[in-house]
């Protein structure tokens, strides 16, 4: 714990974020410094609550009283070591998680929760700054080769951990660089890119070899995922149309065959993630002007990075419409800010969240409550409670509108539904509309295909209490089997997976299994 009556001296606190005006200017992440003073303070309200429950709210076992404490006291260099003990890449997941275990936090009982997610960052970046971050490199190497198929954070996890206990590791990617979602969806504003890559640097400084432009299984005709729905037909002069994340514009891709991979490798871990976009099947659909998330996050990105000079989907001079409530969505709603929008509506299909917990929601579970993030405060309307019915042609095959209704709440046979209200169909005008309504899970074709992998009843690839496939040597971690999830869950299944390669490899393993007893059953 930290100081026995810390948390009734102190309020917990955040740091400030940049102005908007100024922020609006530059892609730079919107938080100012956060004293070193202020952050032991909030390591002091960690209370001696005898059941940590923040252990349960996080999905990796992060030891999180520990660290909290040590900060208290000014010991820096043992809360990384505790940090990393649980967690590969802490500097994310201080940016990056909704920080479930501030949800199940014991003080949250009557008040507000102790500030572990900003504890997490600052530790990290404290570490990083004073060069306590150093390579691993494991001093016997077991001769055995493991293939990761996806560099998000579920496969940079696994290959971390696998590379730690001797492995030769390679991880394919197919995007022009490594980091999944984390360097190709995650705008700048929310997490600079330097920040991924100088944690690729030590993945590369303990031999993890990666590869990138390598596509492992030969994707179908029309893209990653397949045609574009009925009655959407491909928009030639919108390339790159309902394609997986990181395949867009990924050029002169390298094509593997998943049997050669197998052949080559003594194991395989796929965590290619949960890629597969959730679009809306309404008319108009196909017009011009009209982009899955991805489509336009991923070269905005790239813009950032010096990639492309300018983004092919910009939201420069546009009214634009996001149809999608959630995370994804917010980073749109960011991204066209910092672009420059004449206006942006974020549309969401249920009811507003109420302000505070509601007695049916009570803690420790996930408070499902109103969160206003950094993109929000920075203007937009965000409508709840609408559906969309209609995009609507301008006569030269670019979107002009949006047709929708409100729908609300009811029950049917017993079971709730959201029905249309009536009268209350509006029209919106827009020029620019963006699909941000999740994953619908791993895509069915490449490496899934090849393999033969079963799939379960969500859709996505199938596995057993030690990740293993269908097909001997093939083992699934993250996104991939478990769906469109957090960061948290694909570094904890990353590091589980890969103590269950090492022990298949070597008949047994020292590396740690983060996921409490029950929570793989729960995937």
């Amino acid at each position: 714990m930290g100081k026995p009556t810390g948390f009734l001296e102190f309020d917990r606190a955040l740091p400030a974020r940049r102005p908007v005006p100024v922020r609006l200017r530059d892609w730079r992440e919107v938080y100012e410094p956060f004293p070193e003073e202020e952050t032991s303070r909030q390591g002091a309200r960690c209370m001696d609550c005898g059941i940590p429950f923040c252990h349960e709210g996080c999905p990796l076992g992060n030891l999180i009283p520990e660290w909290n404490d040590l900060v208290y006291r000014g010991d820096w260099y043992d809360a990384i070591e505790r940090l990393h003990a649980t967690n590969n890449f802490p500097e994310v997941t201080g940016r990056l998680c909704p920080a479930p275990c501030e949800g199940a936090c014991v003080l949250g009982i009557n008040a507000d929760p102790v500030a572990i997610e900003r504890i997490e960052y600052e530790i990290a970046e404290r570490a990083w700054s004073e060069g306590w971050v150093t390579p691993q490199v494991p001093t016997v190497r077991t001769g055995r080769s493991v293939a990761v198929v996806g560099s998000g954070p579920a496969g940079l996890a696994a290959a971390q951990q696998l590379a730690r206990a001797g492995h030769r590791v390679v991880v394919y990617e197919r995007a022009e660089k490594p980091g999944g979602l984390l360097r190709y969806g995650i705008p700048e504003f929310k997490m600079e890119k330097a920040v991924l890559d100088r944690r690729l640097g030590q993945l590369r400084a303990e031999g993890v070899e990666l590869r990138c432009g390598v596509a492992v299984g030969s994707p179908p005709p029309g893209g990653p995922d397949g045609a574009p729905p009925p009655g959407a037909p491909a928009n030639p002069d919108e390339p790159g149309r309902r394609r997986g994340v990181g395949a867009a514009s990924a050029p002169d891709v390298i094509v593997v065959e998943a049997a050669d991979l197998v052949a080559e490798h003594d194991a395989v871990v796929l965590a290619g993630g949960a890629t597969l976009p959730r679009d809306l099947g309404v008319q108009g659909r196909q017009l011009g002007g009209v982009h899955l998330a991805m489509e336009y996050l991923k070269p905005s990105n790239l813009v950032q990075e010096g990639a492309l000079l300018e983004s092919p989907v910009s939201a420069a001079g546009r009214r634009v419409v996001i149809i999608g409530g959630g995370d994804t969505g917010a980073d749109c709603l960011g991204t066209a800010h910092r672009q420059g929008a004449v206006s942006v509506h974020q549309l969401e299909i249920m009811p507003e969240p109420p302000g505070v917990r509601m007695p049916e929601n009570p803690w420790p579970t996930w408070p499902f409550v109103l969160r206003t993030s950094s993109a929000h405060e920075e203007g937009g309307d965000r409508c709840y409670s609408v559906t969309t019915t209609e995009l609507v042609d301008d006569g030269n095959g670019r979107v002009a509108a949006l047709r929708g209704h409100r729908v609300e709440m009811t029950t049917v046979g017993g079971r709730p539904v959201l029905a249309p209200v009536e009268g209350s169909e509006f029209e919106l005008p827009c020029d620019l509309v963006l699909l941000a309504m999740g994953f619908a899970g791993a895509e069915r074709h490449g490496v899934v295909a090849e393999l033969g992998l079963e799939l379960d009843s969500r859709g996505s690839v199938a596995c057993d209490g030690d990740w293993a496939t269908s097909r001997p040597g093939v083992f699934v971690c993250g996104d991939m089997t478990r769906g469109q999830s957090l960061i948290v869950w694909a570094i904890a299944e990353g590091r589980s997976c890969a103590a269950s390669v090492d022990r298949y490899l070597m008949g047994e393993s020292a590396l740690p299994v983060p996921l409490v007893p029950g929570q793989v059953a729960l995937r």
